[in-house]
């Protein structure tokens, strides 16, 4: 079996993760879906197993300086080429989620990394109806789940504010323009009946907002630690608000996207462990992104997934072939499934 890079090793932990309302993908129902998949054509010929000529060029939308989408997007380009999917993979860097779908949408990138919640948003209101004369625009399409994203809630030790309530009125960075940070942080306060003055600032704009006092709190999503958060938070002295208590009213009004994760101990300097709201990242493409290439990046996924765990990582949650196939009711491309089909045999 190949390694599993999410297990927990010495320092590593384990997320408790609330059960999703809708069934999970397990391997059995995949199977089964399989064997209809088969009967209606999308199985992909046994002669397609055979190594294939590696595409041209791959790119991979990823996300912000000091952010986990760019790291992850990098480790990917690069294992992409060692492997031969691609004779030359490379980055992008962006606003993060909804820029990324907007990117493969476009053909900017091939591959690109999204919050499931924004996918699922994202998905149709990208492909949109197409004008009567115009052919339909491809639509996007998940090749696995890859990791979780955990929402931190950043405020200075000596700020007073202790609950999201505390917020109501006061200045906050909400996330950049086109990242998945901003679409969680407003359904979060939307479900929290908060009102903030709300200052759209990414990772790295808003963390020196808060060292210089410009706004009172940052919320950010994306992997722990955050190498940019685990620095600030060494300058200026940083607590992570609990946001739990928001799961239940979140998942009611917008869907079983949001689970309970925690951020441990010593993700962070000076922070204790704290409870917070986790989504699950999915790895994009369009659904016109040639079956070769697809195929051969889920095997890579598949069987060197201990390329791409960023080094500064704690808790890299999925990564593992149980939990790939589990894109949050977001389809998988045809050729993404036949690929899992082979693997579990």
């Amino acid at each position: 079996m190949p390694e599993r890079p999410g297990a927990p090793g010495p320092t590593e932990f384990r997320v408790t993760r609330a059960r999703i309302a809708h069934a999970p993908l397990t391997r059995r129902r995949f199977l089964r879906a399989g064997l209809a998949a088969a009967a209606s054509g999308l199985v992909l010929p046994a002669a397609a197993c055979a190594p294939v000529p590696p595409a041209d060029s791959i790119m991979v939308a990823g996300g912000e300086q000091g952010g986990f989408y760019l790291e992850f997007a990098t480790l990917l380009a690069q294992s992409l080429e060692r492997h031969g999917v691609a004779r030359h993979a490379s980055t992008l860097e962006t606003g993060g989620s909804v820029a990324n779908m907007d990117r493969i949408a476009t053909g900017g990138a091939a591959l690109g990394i999204s919050l499931a919640d924004a996918a699922a948003n994202g998905i149709n209101s990208i492909a949109g109806p197409a004008p009567s004369s115009a052919p339909a625009s491809p639509r996007l399409m998940a090749l696995a789940r890859v990791y979780e994203n955990y929402v931190h809630l950043l405020v200075r030790k000596d700020s007073g504010i202790a609950a999201v309530a505390d917020l109501a009125g006061r200045a906050v960075g909400v996330g950049a323009p086109g990242a998945g940070t901003s679409f969680t942080a407003h359904r979060l306060l939307e479900a929290a009946g908060v009102t903030v003055r709300e200052e759209s600032l990414g990772l790295n704009q808003g963390l020196a907002a808060l060292r210089t006092g410009d706004i009172e709190a940052l919320f950010w999503s994306g992997g722990v630690p955050t190498a940019a958060v685990a620095t600030a938070t060494k300058d200026v002295g940083l607590r992570l608000i609990d946001l739990s208590p928001l799961i239940a009213p979140t998942r009611a009004r917008f869907g079983e996207y949001y689970e309970r994760v925690l951020v441990p101990a010593g993700a962070y300097e000076g922070i204790p462990s704290t409870w917070t709201v986790g989504a699950a990242n999915l790895l994009l493409c369009r659904e016109d992104l040639h079956a070769d290439t697809v195929r051969a990046t889920v095997n890579l996924l598949l069987t060197h997934a201990s390329e791409l765990v960023p080094s500064t990582s704690l808790g890299v949650q999925f990564l593992s072939p149980e939990t790939l196939i589990n894109t949050a009711g977001i389809p998988l491309h045809p050729a993404a499934e036949a690929a899992y089909r082979e693997f579990h045999g």
